[in-house]
């Protein structure tokens, strides 16, 4: 009998290394051999195939893959007829969505996007960009870039829509937003036959749900401590606890030990106060998923 298998589509490119990162903060055991685009992974159900984010989710819709983790913009950069399963809020270097603006350079008279009639604007992101552009009543030659984008104006175009996290390549090639076409984030995709399947889709469910739960874990710590029972009130009080710490009490008698979860920044400034209203044996310790 034919075992089921879950086929997996990874970005390639620069979403590869916080994916497999993610991966294997979920729990998976996933290794990637020099020049090779097929990972090992430590789950006999699942097989993946490393693909340039541009094409994963056509090649999702196709039924080529299963399911497969790319961003927003790809999807709806290719109109690709796919099921969203989750979002996941992380991208090259940070939570921070990636947004598709508009930049000139910084001596270019354009201002606003009315500027941009008649203008010619290179961008990989050519069918999000027109559709903009029309929806702003703006006639303008939008052209495919193979790359080095930000090279281009305004020698070879007078303004390039480009994904940018925090706008700091921009700024080095001394180009300037002036509009924000879109946001986007990594999303899990399946595709819509396979997500009929009854087995495929719980085993999709379940690989989301694993890799939203690492990606909600992070950043987030437990803390635990042993505390005298009359400053409980107190203790409780200053611990931003995702819900009510956990009180348990102690073999000794007017102790208990308090346990919470809160993000790791908020502990550097409450450690103080804990050891001054009596807390001891306060020990901190990372948290791998977090299940909502």
């Amino acid at each position: 009998m034919k075992s089921n298998k879950l086929k997996i589509a990874l970005p390639a490119g620069s979403l590869k290394e916080p994916t497999i990162e993610l991966l294997k903060k979920a729990g998976f055991k996933i290794s990637i051999k020099d020049r090779s685009y097929i990972p090992t992974i430590d789950d006999d159900e699942i097989e993946c195939m490393l693909i340039r984010a541009q094409e994963i989710s056509r090649y999702v819709e196709q039924g080529k893959f299963d399911v497969g983790i790319t961003g927003k913009d790809w999807i709806e950069e290719n109109d690709s007829k796919v099921k969203e399963i989750t979002e996941l809020k992380y991208s090259k270097k940070s939570t921070v969505p990636m947004s598709l603006v508009l930049a000139v350079p910084e001596s270019s008279k354009i201002k606003t996007i009315k500027d941009l009639e008649g203008k010619t604007i290179a961008t990989e992101l050519v069918n999000i960009t027109k559709k903009f552009l029309k929806k702003n009543n703006i006639n303008a030659k939008v052209e495919f870039s193979w790359g080095a984008t930000e090279s281009k104006p305004p020698y070879l175009v007078d303004a390039i829509a480009e994904l940018s996290e925090s706008g700091a390549s921009l700024r080095a090639n001394n180009l300037r937003i002036i509009e924000t076409i879109f946001q986007s984030t990594t999303r899990i995709i399946a595709n819509e036959s396979s997500y009929k399947d009854d087995w495929k889709r719980q085993k999709t469910d379940m690989f989301a749900l694993l890799l939203k739960s690492a990606l909600d874990a992070e950043g987030i710590v437990g803390l635990k401590m042993n505390v005298p029972k009359e400053k409980i009130k107190q203790i409780i009080e200053c611990l931003p606890a995702l819900r009510k710490p956990t009180v348990s009490k102690l073999t000794e008698n007017n102790w208990c030990s308090v346990e919470s979860v809160l993000p790791e920044v908020e502990v550097k400034n409450i450690i103080s106060k804990l050891i001054k209203l009596g807390a001891e044996g306060i020990v901190e310790y990372p948290i791998n998923k977090i299940i909502y």
